[in-house]
C-alpha cells in the first residue's frame, strides 16, 4: 500500500517555514550558473518548455525564466507552491505535483536539482518517478537529475553541529543508517519545540543505472560539478546525470 503523504518526513518537514529558515545561504550564484551551463550544454531552443521538478520556492525556476524559457514548476509542498507562485506569469507556472506521476503536457527538459529524489521508502517508488519523467519529456527531451555524491558526502560527513539562523539554534545530527544518509533537525522556537528528519537515500552511480536499465531509459551523460566537469567517485561534489 502506497504511504499516507502526511504521514512521509518530506511531506511535514518541506511544507514548514522551518526547512527555508534553516537552508537560507542558499548559493544563488551556483544555482544560475549551474543552470547557465546546463542550459548551454542541453543547446535548448529559445522556447522551449521546461519542467522543474521538485522546484520549492521556485529559485531555479524564476531564473530559468529569466533565461526566457517557458517554465513550470511542480512540488509536493503546497506552502512553497503557494509562495512561488507569487512570481508566476504568462510563462512561469507553478503547481502542486507528485513526482511520481506523469505530466499531461510534455516538456523540451525536466530538471530535478538539489538531491531532490530517494526521499520514497520503496525503491518501486524511484523506478516509477524515473518512468513518470521520461513519460512526460517530448520527442526530443532531456532529463537530467542532479543529486549528491554519495561517497564524498559519506566521507565527510559531521556528526553534530549548531546552526544559528534567525535567532533559531538548530541542533543537526547526520549519520547513515540502513543505506539512508539521515540528519535529525532538533530546534525551539517560541517557546516550542520541534524534532524533524531527513532521510535520502544513498543512492551511488551504479545505483541509478541499475534502475534506469529496469525504467528503459538512456543514461547519455554524467558531470561532477556545477560547471560540468568529469565525474570523480571521491573528489567530485555532486553527481549530475543527464538522461532520456
Amino acid at each position: 500500500m502506497q504511504q499516507d503523504q502526511e504521514d512521509t518526513w518530506y511531506a511535514s518537514w518541506f511544507d514548514t517555514p522551518y526547512y527555508h529558515i534553516l537552508y537560507k545561504d542558499r548559493d544563488y550564484h551556483e544555482a544560475q550558473l549551474f543552470m547557465d551551463n546546463l542550459t548551454g550544454y542541453l543547446n535548448l531552443p529559445d522556447d522551449a518548455k521546461i519542467l522543474d521538478l521538485a522546484c520549492g520556492k521556485g529559485r531555479h525556476s524564476i531564473y530559468l525564466n529569466q533565461l526566457g524559457y517557458d517554465v513550470t514548476g511542480a512540488d509536493l509542498s503546497e506552502n512553497s507552491i503557494r509562495e512561488a507562485s507569487k512570481c508566476s506569469n504568462e510563462s512561469l507556472h507553478f503547481m502542486v505535483h507528485d513526482m511520481r506521476d506523469p505530466f499531461p503536457t510534455k516538456y523540451d527538459a525536466i530538471f530535478n536539482l538539489f538531491t531532490s529524489f530517494g526521499y520514497f521508502e520503496h525503491d518501486s517508488d524511484n523506478i516509477r518517478t524515473l518512468k513518470a519523467i521520461c513519460e512526460s519529456l517530448s520527442e526530443y527531451g532531456f532529463a537530467v537529475i542532479d543529486f549528491m555524491n554519495v561517497h564524498r558526502v559519506i566521507e565527510n560527513l559531521v556528526p553534530q553541529e549548531i546552526k544559528v539562523v534567525d535567532g533559531i539554534e538548530f541542533h543537526l545530527k547526520r549519520y547513515v543508517e540502513d543505506n539512508h544518509i539521515i540528519k535529525e533537525i532538533h530546534f525551539t522556537d517560541k517557546g516550542k519545540t520541534y524534532d524533524f528528519v531527513e532521510k535520502v537515500q544513498a543512492l551511488t552511480l551504479p545505483d541509478f543505472e541499475q534502475m534506469m536499465e529496469e525504467a528503459g531509459i538512456y543514461l547519455l551523460d554524467v558531470f561532477g560539478d556545477y560547471r560540468l566537469r568529469k565525474f570523480y567517485k571521491h573528489e567530485s561534489d555532486r553527481l549530475i546525470m543527464i538522461f532520456k
